[in-house]
């Protein structure tokens, strides 16, 4: 089946596709969205931890492949919004120092071709469409901003403005986590954000998180001139004859093939699936794979080095929405550490079935009701280092292999053994309970939350996929705009970089089309969504 024609054809509805959707909505050009997986069900068990944590409702349940061929299932989820419909919805700007090269204990991490003030109203656009939340000045750390938040920062709970003072009679600076969410705390009937429990991780009953599918794709589709197609699998991108431009997307719908063709096609599928769906477009003008002259192309993979540490509060700990939270004093070293260490930030309030992923399997219920009662939640983030042998690939069969060693684990144990020393200073028990009880747990490769990296931009064709613009710099009309082009990862979480990024491109791509945005086509009179779901 071939579909007809559109000026533009992306692929996924995450952060950096559903946010260019988007910014391309009112230009009038016909947009085609794509995405593998349809709505994400809207149901009790989404806010039930058990089915979330435990029975992994939500995951997509396709398996991938170690550096040794084990097979491991991702924790990777396909819907309208993508990952944002589970993420924390912490939205930092990367510093202005990380888009230079910095030096780690693992290596360098390289510069980027563009700057922090490059981004910085994108960033700023950025904040405002996904409702961030935050005070400047606070953080240590921050870039110069253009403006303030566009929203005041989400307050602490009492026990967690204990934490925040007990943090600064340490030599502290703690700040409020830039958060995007739909809440309003002078009005609470103004948003939609209940302020529960059930945020970090778990998809949104009421909406109030600021994710991708909430706050672009919906808004987009009012657009007559924009068609999503849901449980649409991107399997292969065709080229023309002579291999210089991408004809069509071969997808996947249901079991049954359908075509699509555009001007431009734009992949934003997540670092590993981006790549994998480059890779599975070899041909014989590209017999490495699409945009893989440089041979970059699934090289390089990142992900954050992320802890989660539970610390047990001497005092009950009754917080709600807990991830309001950040200290970045060792982001770029510490008084016994000249190269930088990472971030930490609160973590959405555990429970008993939250712990039980973590705890070993005879820990008693009532042992794991009392720690969730006192627990305090922490999440530590180092940066991750690019390296060509981290790398996806895809075998014959089409599976997709995802080989990962880490290089920078000197500075996240540095990390961790800070925030355990300050236990007893922030009111926490630091001895005389079991040591299972206090968890501290590493990600694994199948977390592969943070991903980023793998069809990297650069100016050098030999060394990057793609040009400062995000295209292919072997093919005009190819685009990237998830976490893919990061050369480097730093160490705040990355949604709001692809965000600001797509954002970006956006302009860029109005500019090439000869289209604006304030010419837009109006959105449906009907309020009805131009979509096709199956």
């Amino acid at each position: 089946m071939t579909t007809e024609h559109y000026d533009v054809i992306i692929i996924g509805t995450g952060a950096g596709g559903g946010t260019l959707a988007h910014k391309l909505a009112a230009s009038g050009q016909r947009i085609l969205l794509l995405e593998r997986g349809g709505y994400l069900p809207r149901e009790p068990q989404n806010w039930d931890s058990r089915e979330v944590f435990i029975n992994d409702r939500y995951l997509s349940g396709e398996v991938w492949y170690d550096k040794d061929g084990d097979a491991f299932k991702p924790h990777q989820q396909y819907f309208v919004g993508g990952n944002t419909k589970f993420y924390g919805a912490i939205l930092f700007r990367l510093r202005e120092r990380d888009f230079g090269e910095v030096r780690h204990y693992g290596g360098l991490s390289p510069a980027w071709p563009i700057s922090y003030q490059d981004l910085e109203p994108y960033y700023a656009e950025a904040e405002k469409l996904y409702l961030v939340h935050g005070q400047a000045g606070e953080d240590p750390t921050e870039g110069p901003r253009s403006g303030p938040f566009p929203y005041p920062a989400v307050s602490h709970e009492p026990r967690i403005q204990q934490l925040s003072d007990d943090f600064e009679k340490t030599g502290h600076r703690p700040f409020h986590l830039p958060v995007g969410v739909d809440l309003n705390e002078s009005d609470p009937e103004a948003g939609r954000c209940v302020r529960c429990d059930r945020f970090d991780g778990f998809p949104c009953l009421t909406d109030g998180k600021a994710d991708a599918h909430v706050r672009c794709v919906r808004p987009a589709l009012k657009h007559h001139n924009v068609t999503l197609v849901t449980h649409a699998k991107a399997e292969r991108l065709v080229t023309d004859s002579r291999g210089r431009s991408v004809t069509e997307v071969v997808v996947d719908r249901r079991g049954a093939r359908e075509t699509y063709s555009g001007d431009i096609v734009v992949v934003s599928c997540g670092a590993v699936n981006s790549a994998a769906l480059l890779l599975k477009s070899a041909n014989d003008r590209h017999p490495n794979g699409l945009a893989n002259a440089s041979d970059v192309v699934g090289r390089h993979y990142m992900a954050h080095i992320n802890s989660g540490v539970i610390a047990i509060s001497q005092t009950p700990n009754l917080t709600k929405f807990q991830k309001t939270l950040g200290i970045n004093d060792y982001y770029w070293g510490a008084a016994d550490s000249e190269l930088p260490l990472g971030h930490i930030q609160m973590l959405g309030k555990s429970d008993r079935n939250i712990l039980r992923g973590g705890a070993p399997w005879f820990a008693p219920g009532l042992a794991l009701d009392y720690i969730a009662k006192h627990a305090i939640d922490f999440w530590i983030t180092t940066e991750d280092l690019p390296h060509p042998a981290n790398r996806v690939t895809v075998d014959r069969a089409g599976r997709i292999h995802l080989a990962k060693t880490y290089h920078n684990l000197e500075p996240h144990k540095r990390l961790l053994a800070k925030l355990k020393e300050l236990m007893g200073p922030l009111g926490c028990h630091d001895a005389a309970i079991p040591a299972w009880s206090v968890l501290d747990q590493r990600i694994p490769l199948a977390g592969v939350a943070h991903q980023s990296g793998t069809v990297r931009f650069g100016d050098d064709p030999k060394t990057s996929a793609l040009d400062v613009h995000c295209r292919a710099h072997d093919l005009d009309n190819l685009y990237v705009v998830d976490t893919s082009f990061f050369p480097s990862s730093s160490a705040v979480n990355p949604a709001l970089t692809a965000m600001a990024n797509a954002l970006r491109v956006g302009d860029h791509l109005l500019e090439r089309l000869g289209a604006h945005a304030k010419s837009a086509s109006k959105p449906a009179s009907d309020g009805k969504l131009q979509e096709v779901d199956s």
